[in-house]
C-alpha cells in the first residue's frame, strides 16, 4: 500500500498547495465568493460536473448498480438532466443577474421581501449537504488507511475548509478541476474497464445475474419520478450549483459549458451503474451495497492504480464537500448575518479596506460553517436520512417561488413568501407523519406550494412594475436603473439622445 498512500498524500498536498495559491487571487467579494465571475468555457465545465458528481455519486451511484443494476444510473442521470435543464433554460439568465444568492435573486424579483426566509431554508440545505459529503471521507479513510470513522471525517473535512478558507472559490475552482481529471481518469478510464473485464465481460454478466439488472426501469418508476423531483429539481435552485453558475465570464459560456457539464454526468452515471453491476458477479454477498466500490477497489485493482482511483473517490467527495461550504458560508454571511446587521451589500467587491473587510468576513464565515459541519458530521450517522431531508426542504420549499419567479410575471412577493413557508412546513410534517424516507412528503409538499404560490399571486396586487422593470434590465444583462412608476427606467446617461428620445416618447 506504499505506493498507494504516496498518490493520495501527493493529491492531498495538492489540495493545500491550490488553496494557497488561490489566497493571492481572492483580493474582493467578487473574487473570493465566484472567481471574480472569470471562467472560460472549459474551466467551467470541469468544475461544474466535479461539484454535482459527489460521494453519493460515486460511492452511492456504484451502491446502486450493484443493488439494481443498470437502472442504478437514474439517481446521478437525473442529476445530470438537471444540470442540462438548468444550463439549457436558466442558466444564462441567472448569469446575467450578476447576484451572489439564490435570495438576492429573489429580492430583485418580489421587492426586496423574500429574501430572509428563503435564505434560512437555502443555508439548512447546504449546510446538510455539506454534512453528508463530510461523512462520506469516513468511508474512503477507513479503506485507505484503516483510521475510526472520527479521525476520517476530522482529516478530510480539515482539508477542505483549509483550502476553501484561504482562497474562496479560486481555491475551490483550481481543485475542483483537479478532482475532475482525477475523477475521469480514475473512474471511467481505470475503474470501469478494469472492473468489466473481472466480472468477464458483458455476457458474463448476463449469465450470471437476473434479467432485471438489465433493465432500464428495473428500479422502479415511483422511484426514478421521486429522483426526478429531488435532484433533478433541485440542481435548478440549489446555492451551490447557482454560484457556480455566477463564476461563468457570460452566459454563453454558462449555457454551453453547463451542457458540457451535463452531458458528463450522464456518462458517469452509466459508468457507476456498469460498475455495480460488475461488482454484483465477482461479489454476490456483501452485507451492503454501498460497500461495492471500496471493496472492489481494494481487492481488484493493482498497486498504484488503486491510490488513483481511491484519490478519484475522494476528489469526489472533496469537490462537492467545498461546493457546499462554501454556498453555505456565503448565504450565512450575505443573506441572513448581513440582513440582520441591517448591512445587505450587492455590489461586487471594492477596492482598498472594503474589498478586505469583505474577504475577511466571508472567509471566518466559511472557517466558522466548517468547523460546524465537521462536529455535526462525526455526530450524525445516517447519510441518506440527512441527504433527503436536505433535498426536501429545497425542493419543498424554494422550487416554486424561484421557477415561478423567472417564468410567470404575475408571481407576487406574498406569494413567494406563502409557498416557502406552507411548502417547507408541509414537508416537514409529512416527513414526520410518513417517514424521512417516504415519497409523499415531497409529493403533497411541492403540490402544496404551488397551489398557494399561485392563489396567494392572485389574491394579491401584482409586482409593483418598477420592481418588474429592474428586473427585466437585470435579466437582458444591462446596468440597474431607477425606475418610474409606470414602470418606465430612467434615462440612461450613455444612451444617445435619439435613442432615448423613441424610447421615453
Amino acid at each position: 500500500m506504499a505506493v498507494d498512500y504516496a498518490v493520495i498524500v501527493v493529491y492531498l498536498a495538492g489540495m493545500l498547495a491550490m488553496g494557497w495559491w488561490g489566497m493571492r487571487r481572492a483580493k474582493s467579494k467578487s473574487e473570493f465568493l465566484v472567481a471574480g465571475r472569470r471562467l472560460g468555457p472549459a474551466m467551467y465545465s470541469g468544475t461544474m460536473a466535479a461539484i454535482v458528481l459527489g460521494g453519493a455519486s460515486t460511492i452511492g451511484g456504484v451502491g446502486l448498480g450493484y443493488q439494481y443494476g443498470l437502472s442504478g444510473a437514474w439517481m446521478v442521470f437525473t442529476i445530470g438532466l438537471g444540470l442540462l435543464a438548468l444550463s439549457v433554460f436558466f442558466s444564462a439568465r441567472i448569469a446575467r443577474l450578476k447576484v451572489y444568492t439564490v435570495s438576492e435573486m429573489l429580492d430583485l424579483r418580489y421587492g426586496g421581501r423574500a429574501g430572509i426566509i428563503s435564505g434560512v431554508v437555502m443555508w439548512a440545505y447546504t449546510l446538510m449537504l455539506a454534512v453528508t459529503s463530510t461523512i462520506a471521507y469516513a468511508t474512503i479513510f477507513d479503506v485507505l488507511f484503516d483510521v475510526n470513522r472520527t479521525v476520517a471525517i476530522v482529516l478530510g473535512g480539515t482539508i477542505v475548509v483549509a483550502y476553501s478558507t484561504l482562497g474562496g472559490m479560486w481555491s475551490i475552482t483550481l481543485t475542483d478541476m483537479v478532482q475532475f481529471v482525477v475523477k475521469t481518469i480514475g473512474l471511467l478510464l481505470l475503474l470501469l474497464p478494469i472492473a468489466v473485464v473481472k466480472a468477464g465481460g458483458f455476457s458474463e454478466m448476463k449469465a450470471q445475474l437476473p434479467t432485471e439488472y438489465f433493465d432500464p426501469l428495473g428500479i422502479g418508476g415511483e422511484t426514478i419520478f421521486t429522483y426526478v423531483l429531488i435532484y433533478t429539481f433541485g440542481m435548478l435552485i440549489g446555492q451551490d450549483i447557482w454560484q457556480r453558475v455566477f463564476t461563468a465570464r457570460s452566459d454563453t459560456t454558462a449555457r454551453w459549458g453547463g451542457t458540457v457539464a451535463g452531458t458528463y454526468c450522464l456518462v458517469y452515471a452509466i459508468a457507476g451503474a456498469v460498475i455495480g453491476t460488475a461488482a454484483k458477479v465477482m461479489y454476490p454477498n456483501l452485507a451492503s451495497a454501498d460497500s461495492a466500490f471500496a471493496t472492489i477497489v481494494k481487492d481488484e485493482l493493482p498497486v498504484g492504480v488503486r491510490g488513483l482511483v481511491l484519490a478519484a473517490a475522494l476528489a469526489a467527495v472533496m469537490s462537492t464537500s467545498s461546493g457546499a461550504l462554501i454556498a453555505c458560508a456565503t448565504v450565512a454571511n450575505n443573506d441572513i448575518w448581513s440582513r440582520l446587521r441591517g448591512v445587505v451589500g450587492r455590489g461586487g467587491g471594492g477596492a482598498g479596506d472594503e474589498a478586505h473587510d469583505e474577504v475577511k468576513g466571508n472567509r471566518a464565515f466559511i472557517l466558522i460553517m466548517g468547523i460546524a459541519v465537521i462536529f455535526i458530521a462525526i455526530a450524525l450517522n445516517d447519510v441518506v436520512e440527512a441527504l433527503t431531508v436536505a433535498y426536501n426542504l429545497l425542493v419543498g420549499g424554494l422550487l416554486v417561488p424561484i421557477i415561478g419567479g423567472l417564468l410567470w410575471r404575475r408571481g407576487t412577493a406574498a406569494g413567494a413568501l406563502s409557498a416557502v413557508c406552507v411548502g417547507g412546513v408541509a414537508v416537514v410534517g409529512l416527513m414526520w407523519h410518513y417517514g424521512i424516507l417516504a415519497n409523499q412528503p415531497i409529493y403533497y409538499g411541492l403540490l402544496a406550494s404551488l397551489v398557494v404560490y399561485v392563489v396567494v399571486s392572485l389574491a394579491t396586487p401584482p409586482t409593483d412594475a418598477a420592481v418588474l422593470a429592474a428586473w427585466r434590465e437585470r435579466l437582458a444583462g444591462n446596468p440597474a436603473r431607477p425606475a418610474f412608476e409606470d414602470g418606465t427606467l430612467a434615462p440612461d446617461p450613455a444612451e444617445p439622445t435619439d435613442v432615448l428620445n423613441r424610447r421615453t416618447g
